[in-house]
């Protein structure tokens, strides 16, 4: 299998410094959401069943207990993703960090691995999560899989498996292993339910089993991926495009195609977000949204406009547009108090229109007309952080930052990171900057909480 005779023998020195950059901006950030998450309760539930799991001390949760590293993996890639801030990579529409990040931390301690071999764990892991996404952009979702869930085991597993030193042969079946246990479904969609946020803790564990599992000897089918009952043809009814899962291995980076989300909502929603901010300070009469199809059945429809969570409201493009024109800008506060009586009232004056299918449906416009006047934003490109040297890498069609934007969001990103994680932000960061390896950067993941 190429994904992993690639995996197995890949090397932190045939790593372009624009790939190892953005694979440390995205650890930054994952440890940032889940310091963000835990401080506000919102991955307790998962923390305190990892506690409870125990097992030998191999690695740390991020509340710094210590306990196996499946039970770590789990909890904190919850962690990550409670509050639905992490990244995801537009062409594949999956949270790319929050399945591989958990994991190089948990193999990472247990191994006591280098920073070098931290990061390049990591950059297998996302480039595997983004691969399988993009190879059959939305079939998952299509079919009321999510693509994190579906895709994430596997990418736990080779990046657990790259710590745990797997061959070529052991790396194809802990792929194989890993395929069978993927899961998830979107019926939270059409709940209030914290199932989402659980997809990326269970994709975790199942994948440092899988890895475990051909350490020690289990096998898995070659075809899992690609075959006739693999993961692609069993769960969307079509065969991967080849092309995207495994051309230019070596050459095209998808790790540099991974978005940074300023907004702590569901990726779908950011560019309406954007450009519903030009008419921040109006209240007009009726506002239209103009919505990627593939985007529709997931962010609008009528039960969205009154949010039951602020897990559901992140997924409201009804709630985030108008929260976006009453106060002008949309943060972790603009999900805490759902009864705001003049964001109920926009909400319920936003139409959705369907648009252009073109590209995938995190790349597209964003398009909110009001007031007699249109606003569009081409792309949410300034959460993609892209140096230059990044935006000369191959591409395989995803956007590009225009030059010159990648000063300015390297900042956001950055602000971000340093709000998230609070007083002892610099301390992580510069863990993660100097390549520390994983036990160093828990310490200082240690030290943001109380």
């Amino acid at each position: 299998m190429t994904l992993a005779r690639w995996a197995a023998g890949l090397d932190f020195d045939m790593l372009p410094a624009p790939v190892v950059e953005a694979a440390r901006t995205h650890l930054a950030d994952a440890v940032g959401c889940a310091v963000a998450g835990i401080r506000r309760g919102t991955a307790g539930p998962a923390l305190t069943v990892a506690a409870g799991l125990a097992g030998p001390p191999e690695a740390r949760l991020f509340t710094g207990e210590r306990v196996g590293a499946v039970a770590a993996g789990f909890g904190n890639a919850v962690a990550v993703h409670a509050l639905d801030y992490d990244d995801t990579h537009p062409g594949g529409l999956v949270h790319a960090s929050a399945v591989t990040v958990p994991a190089a931390l948990a193999i990472g301690e247990q191994t006591g691995s280098r920073g070098a071999d931290l990061i390049t764990a990591l950059v297998v892991g996302l480039e595997v999560v983004c691969r399988l996404g993009a190879a059959a952009p939305h079939a998952f979702h299509a079919r009321g899989l999510h693509a994190t869930s579906m895709c994430g085991p596997i990418a736990a597993a080779v990046t657990s498996g790259k710590l745990l030193g797997l061959s070529t042969a052991a790396m194809i079946h802990a792929i194989g292993i890993a395929a069978s246990g993927a899961s998830g479904l979107l019926e939270f969609l059409h709940s209030p339910a914290s199932t989402k946020q659980l997809h990326p803790g269970t994709a975790v564990a199942n994948g440092i089993l899988a890895a475990r599992l051909a350490a020690a000897g289990a096998t898995g089918p070659a075809g899992s991926l690609d075959g006739p009952y693999g993961l692609f043809q069993a769960m969307t009814g079509r065969a991967p495009d080849e092309a995207v899962l495994t051309g230019e291995l070596g050459e095209r980076w998808e790790t540099t195609r991974i978005s940074i989300k300023l907004y702590p909502a569901c990726q779908l929603t950011h560019a309406s977000i954007d450009a519903a901010r030009a008419f921040a300070g109006t209240l007009p009469d009726t506002v239209t949204v103009t919505l990627h199809p593939d985007a529709v059945p997931i962010v609008a429809g009528p039960e969205k406009r009154r949010p039951r969570s602020s897990y559901e409201a992140k997924f409201s493009v009804y709630w985030c547009v108008a929260a976006a024109i009453v106060d002008g800008r949309v943060g972790l506060d603009t999900f805490e108090n759902l009864d705001r009586p003049e964001v109920l009232a926009l909400a319920a004056r936003i139409v959705v229109r369907v648009g252009a299918a073109d590209g995938p449906a995190a790349a597209a416009p964003g398009i909110v007309t009001a007031a007699g006047r249109q606003s569009i934003v081409p792309f949410h490109a300034a959460s993609l952080p892209l140096s230059a040297a990044a935006a000369a890498l191959p591409s395989a069609g995803a956007p590009v930052l225009p030059a010159g934007v990648d000063g300015e969001a390297a900042r956001d990103i950055r602000a971000k990171a340093v709000a998230n994680l609070g007083p002892a932000a610099d301390a992580v960061l510069a863990a993660v900057e100097t390549g520390a390896g994983a036990a160093d950067l828990l310490d200082a993941i240690e030290g943001c909480l109380p």
